[in-house]
């Protein structure tokens, strides 16, 4: 599976990758390519093995740095959990916004571009190669182009007449329902739990009657995805593995973060008035344990039966415990799958729609969809 992993990186170019400083940071077509700055950008599905491979960049090229782009990782804290790189398996290697945030704040798209263009800037002005690892791929996008949706959103509310209209005390859920009635094709775009980002475009609709979804049309889509708008030079790197392959390790990557102590970190954050919205606690894989936990801490303070250690809990012969340990791994496991099958159509998200829609008309595109259609009929057929 590692050689599956690591062979992507080598599908991209055989072009060598200079790097080094040279060239302003600025978007648009007013500069070359070949005169931005250079970066590496690797991508793909959770559990790809992403970081292996940035890591693994430091035996083929010199100041090697990685600046990581995932949006629970750049938490503070949960380190199983997020299943971070442990500073052991880092070969030496710098990790930049890795567990540096507070656990608490809503660190949104456009937070890591203000945080990471200047860390990308230093790295680049040591003749280092700053390496962006992570799927979060709206984090990439937000830094590797100039248009970003935020600041327009911002800028427009900002400028509207009568101003924005506070939406207080609307229910959150109600909120992203409205925002679908409005313009489903914005509410298609973000996760039903960016409630900053719900917020925005509601005000934004509300002050000025602009559909959110009107600032993806026309020239903005058509520089989206295109090389030469840009903020850097950019090699992407998709890692690519198949499912099957995945959903075989996401069963494996669980059952090892079980052992590695992911119940005693939960334990040690929990509450029963835990706000799974905001913040770290969005990560997958702390409120699928929410019910266990609630029982878990019933009996502490019931004082009826011994309380059990979290380590002994899987080897315990039968009891509701261990019933509601066994369903929340599932569920861990299930929505990680999940999460990777949203994320293995990523590099859609980098693309604007023209992009898309012509790399949708290529030969490759087509052969890759006549393969898979052949092996899903094949499937069927056994």
């Amino acid at each position: 599976m590692e050689d599956e992993r690591e062979a992507a990186l080598f599908e991209v170019s055989n072009e060598p990758i200079s790097h080094g400083g040279g060239g302003g940071g600025g978007g648009g077509g007013e500069e070359t390519v070949a005169k931005k700055k250079k970066v590496v950008v690797v991508m793909g599905a959770t559990g790809a093995g992403k970081s292996r491979l940035a890591i693994d960049l430091v035996s083929h090229f010199s100041g090697v740095e990685v600046v990581n782009a995932d949006s629970m990782q750049v938490y503070r804290g949960l380190d199983v959990v997020t299943n971070k790189v442990p500073l052991s398996d880092r070969n030496g290697v710098p990790h930049h916004l890795l567990g540096s945030i507070d656990p608490s704040v809503e660190f949104t798209s456009r937070d890591f571009r203000d945080l990471s263009i200047p860390i990308i800037d230093d790295i680049l002005s040591r003749d280092g190669l700053p390496v962006v690892v992570g799927g979060t791929n709206y984090y990439i996008q937000a830094l590797v182009s100039p248009f970003l949706v935020d600041d327009v959103v911002e800028h427009l509310a900002a400028c509207s007449l009568d101003g924005p209209q506070e939406l207080g005390g609307a229910d959150e859920v109600a909120s992203f329902e409205r925002l679908k009635e409005i313009d489903p094709v914005a509410a298609n775009r973000i996760h039903p739990n960016d409630h900053r980002k719900i917020k925005g475009y509601l005000n934004l609709y509300e002050s000025s009657g602009v559909l959110p979804s009107n600032l993806f049309q026309g020239v903005n889509a058509e520089k989206w995805g295109r090389a030469d708008s840009f903020r850097y030079n950019c090699c992407f790197v998709w890692v690519d593995v198949s499912l099957p392959v995945l959903d075989r390790y996401v069963e494996q990557r669980v059952d090892c973060m079980i052992d590695a102590g992911l119940l005693d970190e939960l334990h040690d954050i929990y509450s029963p008035n835990t706000d799974y919205t905001r913040g770290l606690c969005q990560a997958i894989g702390v409120r699928e344990f929410e019910m266990f936990f609630k029982s878990y801490f019933s009996i502490k303070e019931s004082n009826e039966v011994p309380w059990p250690d979290l380590s002994e809990i899987l080897d315990m012969n039968g009891g509701e415990l261990r019933t509601l340990l066994i369903e929340a791994i599932d569920k861990l496991k299930a929505n990680t799958r999940k999460l990777v099958r949203r994320q293995a159509c990523g590099n859609q998200v980098l693309r604007g729609a023209h992009e898309w829609e012509q790399h949708k008309q290529g030969r490759g595109h087509r052969k890759r969809i006549s393969r898979l259609k052949k092996r899903l009929d094949s499937s069927r057929a056994g």
